[in-house]
């Protein structure tokens, strides 16, 4: 684990050098352990490396055995012992021990088809140097794991390629003009995150997951073209299916997806909280290995705390457990520490800090998560509401727009300020304006309607013509063809999770130098839940019944009975409460980078209508990290290292 960056396309070598040091000084929290770089030619790729797996033998480049073949890695190839002991029957030699070495080889021996035998997360770049360590770079690939656990960005400049791990990186380099983009914005507006490949910062973008891309070095051509590699829906290798039923086959593979997962040579522990996911997780890893630590967040306020019963459970699986109590005051004095860990913005993320943050001061280095449960087996009320807002749409072309509004004004009313009036109010915006996202799942998981949206937008032109937007219109029609659990399935693992849930578990946990793991998002688990049909996942309407059957006796009553919470802060009361004045502050000092985008005057309002209780309290939220970002990362004139260092002029290239 650890994270990269590189440039391609700069002839003077001390460019190329002090360019590279600017950003791996920025992902030094990413791998605190050590560091590694090399710069050939007019390419200069390094890594920073946090140690997981084979401690003193992974340091990076790993080369093949003539040399010819080097790579940078971030994430953990879950499968690389046995792919180790396939390419040793080839012939390969191998010089450590570590899983990047297994990926020179399957290049070698596989050539472009090599990212199909990869098991894991991952982000990469390997280099091809027919002349050695010694000579030069001739090309790049650059590829990036199925479900997009691991984040690449990239961007070119004046015909230069940049890439790393993390957008801050990209800044740091002070060759990426520090202008924010006016049509990456709605997303954030409309989904409380940036909606890929789009990010904030105008031209640089990410690789989508399950993508891979090739450079040619030293010659000049246009800019690479990101190809896909995996399809989620024509699984290049199909479930085993030893086993009959749909449970039995599903329990083959968690069991084998966490016992992969635990493979490490430091101190590991779960995320473990009163839910399904986690519990199961927990569950399964306790029969590989006795006395794991597991950890939770719990909170003063009762009504939001999970102690009680994430206690019983690690009393029951024989888990060394603890408890980290998490108050709003603490929460305040730690907040500006938290906002700065943040690689774009999102208004989920400090949840996640706070856990890795926990699970770091235990002493841990990995922690599993049970993210990529709800998306595969129904636990989001998406999966009942997008296809009622769909029906919802379908109905609206039959009735002229003043109609409309008017049901809709009334709808609104008779919810009043009651919990359901923000769901009213979605519902509402689905009913006037059904064509204004592309899918009604969208309209689920809406933070600002898009006519609010458009109203916080100082200029919302171009809005359909976006890369990002053309990504959710090809996410929609992809959905068309299934039945409405499988299309809400597959929206929910191509926005929801790679948006915001993976793209945030993976910069807040590396904030605190901690790995998190995520065994649901196995591909062939994923490969196995979306062929299966929504009745064997629904069994008798029930969220999770085919989850629930596979495991049985390892999960509790108490879990499974249990009515289903999502861990959450109690954000709504501290925004009342301890963190009142600072996020009213914020509001009041609203960045001169962002007002001819989102004029603070209106922010404020979004702000004064959640202390007057007529919005929840996710919308100021979301803005006042959009601001709080803004002031951490980008600075007029230049890009800025997450330090605050400003650069007003850009390297010469």
């Amino acid at each position: 684990m650890c994270g990269i960056c590189g440039i391609v396309g700069i002839e003077q070598r001390h460019h190329t050098q002090a360019l590279l040091r600017r950003m791996l000084d920025a992902l030094l929290h990413r791998g605190p352990d050590g560091e590694g770089s090399l710069i050939a030619g007019s390419a200069g790729v390094g890594m920073r490396r946090l140690s997981i797996i084979d401690l003193p033998g992974g340091n990076q480049p790993v080369w093949n055995e003539s040399g010819t073949l080097g790579i940078f890695f971030n994430g953990e190839i879950y499968n690389f012992k046995d792919l180790r002991r396939e390419l040793e029957a080839l012939g390969h030699v191998f010089r450590t021990h570590s899983d990047t070495e297994s990926i020179v080889h399957a290049y070698e021996a596989w050539g472009s088809d090599f990212l199909r035998h990869l098991r894991g997360m991952f982000a990469f770049a390997l280099l091809e140097m027919p002349d050695g360590p010694q000579g030069v770079v001739t090309r790049i690939v650059l590829a990036r794991d199925r479900l997009g656990i691991k984040p690449l960005y990239y961007a070119m400049v004046d015909g230069a390629l940049l890439f790393a791990s993390e957008v801050r990186a990209l800044l740091a380099s002070g060759l990426i003009p520090a202008k924010l983009s006016s049509s990456a914005l709605p997303s954030y507006l409309l989904f409380g995150s940036l909606a890929e490949p789009a990010t904030l910062v105008a031209g640089v973008y990410s690789l989508p997951p399950g993508y891979w891309m090739e450079i040619s070095v030293g010659k000049q051509s246009a800019a690479p073209r990101p190809q896909p590699y995996w399809n989620p829906e024509n699984p290049h290798h199909p479930p085993d299916s030893k086993s009959n039923t749909a449970p039995q086959r599903l329990r083959a593979l968690l069991e084998s997806s966490v016992r992969e997962h635990l493979i490490a040579d430091v101190p590991l522990g779960i995320f473990l909280s009163s839910g399904i996911d986690s519990t199961a997780i927990a569950a399964l890893a306790c029969r590989e290995h006795s006395g794991i630590q597991s950890f939770t967040v719990v909170f003063p306020e009762i009504d939001f705390s999970e102690a009680e019963v994430a206690q019983a459970t690690a009393t029951r699986l024989g888990t060394d457990h603890r408890q980290f109590l998490l108050s709003g005051e603490e929460t305040l004095e730690r907040l500006e520490e938290a906002l700065g860990a943040f690689d774009l913005p999102s208004m989920d993320g400090i949840n996640t800090y706070f856990v890795s943050w926990a699970a770091r001061q235990a002493g841990l280095k990995v922690a599993l998560s049970g993210l990529g449960s709800d998306e595969l087996f129904g636990g989001y009320p998406t999966f009942r509401s997008a296809p009622r807002i769909r029906a919802l749409t379908a109905a609206a072309r039959f009735f002229p727009k003043p109609a409309r509004v008017g049901l809709a004004s009334a709808f609104v009313g008779a919810a009043g300020v009651t919990g359901r009036a923000d769901w009213a109010r979605k519902i509402a915006g689905a009913w006037i304006e059904p064509s204004a996202l592309p899918h009604a799942y969208f309209f689920t998981r809406g933070l600002f309607s898009p006519p609010q949206a458009r109203a916080l937008l100082q200029n919302h032109d171009g809005w359909h013509a976006s890369t990002w937007w053309k990504r959710l219109e090809a996410q929609a029609e992809l959905a068309e063809s299934h039945d409405a659990f499988s299309a809400v399935s597959l929206l929910e693992l191509r926005s929801y999770m790679s948006n915001t849930l993976l793209r945030d578990t993976d910069a807040m946990s590396m904030a605190n130098s901690l790995e998190v793991r995520v065994p649901f998002l196995d591909h062939r688990l994923v490969e196995f839940a979306l062929s299966l049909p929504a009745a064997e996942k629904t069994r008798g309407g029930i969220p999770k019944a085919l989850l629930i059957e596979a495991l049985g006796e390892l999960l509790p009553r108490e879990v499974t009975e249990r009515k289903k919470r999502t861990f959450t802060f109690p954000w709504a009361r501290w925004l009342r409460g301890p963190l009142e004045s600072r996020v009213e502050k914020s509001f009041a000092e609203w960045s001169p980078l962002l007002e001819p985008l989102v004029a603070g005057e209106s922010a404020q309002r979004v702000w004064k209508d959640f202390i007057a209780q007529k919005t929840t309290w996710s919308r100021p939220w979301s803005l006042f990290v959009l601001n709080e970002w803004v002031k951490h990362n980008v600075a007029p004139g230049g890009g800025a290292s997450p330090a605050g260092e400003r650069r007003s002029s850009a390297v010469p290239i």
